[in-house]
C-alpha cells in the first residue's frame, strides 16, 4: 500500500548540511520513535486544551487525534505529512450551543456535519481544482471570519475563565507570552503546553501558601475551593477507555457550527502549501483530497464523541525544525497518541487544569487565533481601503464579535459567528456584482499562504 515502506535515508542516524528527510523515507526505528514522541509533545497542548474548553473528554480527543491521523496518512497516500489535532475553531460554537441549550451530543453531531461539508468541498476541489477555493472565499473572507471566530471567543476568556484565578491567570499569561516569543526551536513549538505546566505549578504554589480561593468555579457559583483539585486523578485508573458517546442533531447547533468549514479550508490550504514548499514537492494537486482526508477524519471522530480535526501547524514547526518530513514519524506519533488516549489517569490530570490557568493561556491562544485573520490579509495584500473588502468584513467583525442576533422566529435565530460569516461572505459577493472593476482585483489565496506554519503561534484549530 502507498505510504509504506520506508527508505531508510543514509545511515539513518544523521543528516548533512542542506539534507531533508522526505515523507517517503525515514532514520533508523529509534530516532523515528522519538521523534514521534516529540510530536505528541508538540501538539499535546492544544490537542488537550481544545476538548477541555468545548467540555468533551480529553482522553477521546487525543486517541481520536491518532486514529485521524492514521486514517489522514492513509487517505493521501503517504505524500503529505500531518498531523491532526483537536480543532480550537469550534470552541466559540461549543459555548454559542450550550447557552442555546444544547449538550455535547449536540454539539458533536453539528461537528459532524460540518465534517461532511468539509468532505464535500475537498471533493468538489479535486473535481474542479484548488482556484475554485480562491473563487468563493477570497483572502478578505478567509481572514475575516478567522479573525470573527478568535475575536468572539473573548467574552468566554473575560466572564468565565478569568475570574475564577486572577493572579494565576495573569501570571500564566505572561509566562506563555515570554515562552512565544524568548524560547527557541524545539520549546518555543510547545509554549502552551509549557504555560499549562506554568500555570498548574503556580495553582499547586498559591494552595499551599494561600488555602483555598474564594471565587466562580466553571459552574458560575462562586464558593471556597482549592484552585487545583487533584481529586480525580486518584479516582482514575491507569487503563480504560475513554467516553464514547453518540452524536444527536440540532438545525440551529449545525447552522451555528457551519461557517468554521471556511476556517478549516484555509488551514488545510495553509498547510498543504507550506509542506509542498518545505519538502520541495509541490501539492496544490492534492489539496483537494486533502480536505476530503480532514473530513472524514472529522466524521470518524464525531461519531464517536471526539472533537473535529485539523492540521497542526505545531508539526509543521517541528519539521521546520528538524528538516525530517517523514511520515513514518507521524505514524509514530499516532500510536504514542492512542495508548495515551487509553489512559484515563493521564486524562484526569488533565482535566483537573485550573480556570485561572485556562484563562491566562486562552488571552493569548484566542487573540491568536483572531490575529491569523490578520495574517491571512497581510500575505495577500488584502486592501481594506478598497470598499468591497471594507464594508463587509467591517460588518461581519462586529456582528461576529459582538455576538449580534438575528430572530427570525421564536425558536431559530443567527447570532455571533453563524451571522458574522454570512455577513462577509454573502455581503462580499453581492456588492461585488456592482463594483466597478478597478475594486475586484484580489490576490490569490493559494499563492499567498493563508496560515502561520513558518511561524511559532498555533493555528485556530
Amino acid at each position: 500500500m502507498a505510504g509504506f515502506g520506508w527508505k531508510l535515508h543514509g545511515d539513518g542516524k544523521s543528516l548533512a548540511p542542506g539534507e531533508v528527510v522526505k515523507p517517503g523515507e525515514r532514520l533508523t526505528w529509534g530516532r523515528t520513535a522519538g521523534l514521534g514522541a516529540q510530536h505528541v509533545v508538540s501538539m499535546i497542548g492544544a490537542c488537550f486544551v481544545a476538548p477541555i474548553l468545548m467540555g468533551l473528554d480529553p482522553n477521546l480527543a487525543v486517541m481520536a487525534s491518532g486514529v485521524a491521523t492514521i486514517f489522514f496518512l492513509l487517505a493521501t497516500r503517504g505524500r503529505i505529512p500531518s498531523y491532526l489535532g483537536s480543532s480550537l475553531s469550534f470552541v466559540g460554537v461549543a459555548a454559542v450551543i450550550k447557552t442555546q441549550g444544547g449538550g455535547i451530543a449536540t454539539l458533536t453531531g453539528a461537528l459532524l456535519i460540518v465534517g461532511v461539508v468539509l468532505f464535500l468541498c475537498g471533493a468538489a476541489v479535486r473535481a474542479l481544482g484548488a482556484r475554485i477555493i480562491h473563487a468563493v472565499l477570497p483572502p478578505v473572507v478567509t481572514g475575516a471570519v478567522v479573525m470573527l471566530i478568535g475575536f468572539n471567543l473573548a467574552p468566554v476568556t473575560a466572564g468565565t475563565y478569568w475570574p475564577q484565578d486572577q493572579w494565576t491567570a495573569l501570571l500564566t499569561m505572561l509566562f506563555t507570552g515570554f515562552a512565544l516569543v524568548a524560547l527557541r526551536g524545539f520549546w518555543s513549538r510547545i509554549a502552551i503546553f509549557l504555560g499549562l505546566a506554568f500555570g498548574y505549578g503556580v495553582s499547586w504554589v498559591f494552595d499551599r501558601i494561600f488555602g483555598r480561593i474564594h471565587s466562580t468555579t466553571g459552574s458560575g457559583a462562586a464558593t471556597d475551593h482549592w484552585r487545583l483539585d487533584l481529586s480525580g486523578v486518584g479516582r482514575a485508573d491507569w487503563i480504560g477507555l475513554p467516553d464514547f458517546h453518540a452524536p444527536s442533531f440540532s438545525l440551529s447547533a449545525i447552522l451555528v457550527a457551519l461557517p468554521v468549514v471556511v476556517a478549516l479550508i484555509a488551514e488545510n490550504a495553509g498547510h498543504v502549501k507550506a509542506v509542498g514548499e518545505m519538502t520541495g514537492d509541490p501539492l496544490d494537486d492534492r489539496l483537494g483530497g486533502a480536505i476530503m482526508a480532514d473530513g472524514a477524519a472529522t466524521v470518524l471522530s464525531t461519531a464517536v464523541g471526539g472533537p473535529a480535526t485539523t492540521t497542526y501547524a505545531e508539526n509543521i514547526g517541528v519539521m521546520a525544525a528538524t528538516r525530517i518530513y517523514s511520515t513514518a514519524a507521524y505514524w509514530c506519533a499516532a500510536g504514542f497518541a492512542i495508548l495515551f488516549g487509553l489512559c484515563p489517569k493521564f486524562g484526569a490530570v488533565v482535566a483537573a487544569i485550573p480556570g485561572g490557568v485556562l484563562g491566562g493561556i486562552t488571552v493569548v491562544l484566542y487573540g491568536m487565533i483572531g490575529l491569523l485573520g490578520a495574517q491571512i490579509w497581510i500575505r495577500a495584500r488584502v486592501d481594506l481601503s478598497n470598499p468591497l473588502h471594507l464594508v463587509p468584513v467591517a460588518a461581519g467583525l462586529i456582528i461576529g464579535i459582538g455576538d449580534v442576533s438575528l430572530s427570525f422566529t421564536d425558536n431559530f435565530r443567527l447570532s455571533g459567528i453563524a451571522l458574522g460569516t454570512l455577513t462577509v461572505l454573502i455581503g462580499y459577493h453581492a456588492l461585488r456584482l456592482f463594483a466597478p472593476a478597478h475594486m475586484t482585483q484580489d490576490s490569490p489565496l493559494l499563492d499567498a499562504g493563508t496560515s502561520s506554519y513558518d511561524s511559532t503561534p498555533p493555528d485556530p484549530h
